[in-house]
């Protein structure tokens, strides 16, 4: 079994703690400290985590996630650096962290100045290929054009709702990043027509 996830963690963590409670992310109005507490929380606080995605629970969410980043940061990152037991038990971190603690990662590493990519193990890029291909599909599944995602050494996918082709060339990370919102921190290729292209850098991607 993989364990990249838990490799991410433990990096992520290193930088957190480098980074400093208040450095930027490229989660908008989100410091270092409101990261670390949105990853605790995910993990830690059942209670609080749905209210990520459902709406109506929301408010408890950033209540929830103020606290957490209101208190001491190091015991926070501490947190982030710890798997819970219950991922441990089940053996959900893989498939639960691989793309969250990857992209998190990045979001603090490439709001610093610079930042340059990382050299990942063949392996990891093998990893975050077919995550990339998923996260490619579901996020541009309503954008108005047939977007040809190609990851060299790695098979491709197309997305989009079709019509004009456009093509996005990158690594497997950097695809991650494209299609989770990050367009402009991403490091990719995209051809086809202007118009296209320009409407899809600044298209809102992800869920």
């Amino acid at each position: 079994m993989t364990a990249f996830a838990r490799a991410e963690r433990a990096a992520l963590a290193d930088s957190l703690l480098a980074a400093g409670p208040d450095a930027p992310t490229l989660c908008a109005g989100w410091a270092t400290r409101d990261l670390a507490a949105h990853l605790v929380l995910r993990e830690r606080r059942p209670d609080a985590a749905a209210g990520i995605l459902l709406r109506p629970l929301a408010g408890h969410t950033q209540r929830v996630q103020r606290r957490l980043a209101d208190g001491d940061y190091t015991a926070l990152v501490g947190k982030v650096r710890t798997t819970p037991a219950w991922l441990r038990l089940t053996g959900a971190d893989e498939a639960m962290n691989l793309v969250e603690y990857f992209i998190h990662h990045e979001d603090i590493r490439r709001a610093q100045p610079g930042w340059t990519p990382r050299d990942l193990p063949v392996s990891y890029e093998a990893a975050l290929a077919g995550r990339a291909r998923g996260s490619a599909r579901l996020s541009a599944r309503r954008f108005p054009a047939t977007i040809i995602v190609d990851i060299p050494g790695h098979e491709g996918t197309r997305a989009g709702r079709g019509g004009t082709e456009v093509t996005v060339t990158g690594t497997p990370g950097e695809l991650l990043l494209f299609f989770t919102g990050r367009q402009e921190h991403a490091r990719v290729e995209i051809d086809g027509p202007a118009e296209t292209r320009e409407r899809l850098q600044r298209a809102r991607l992800g869920l």
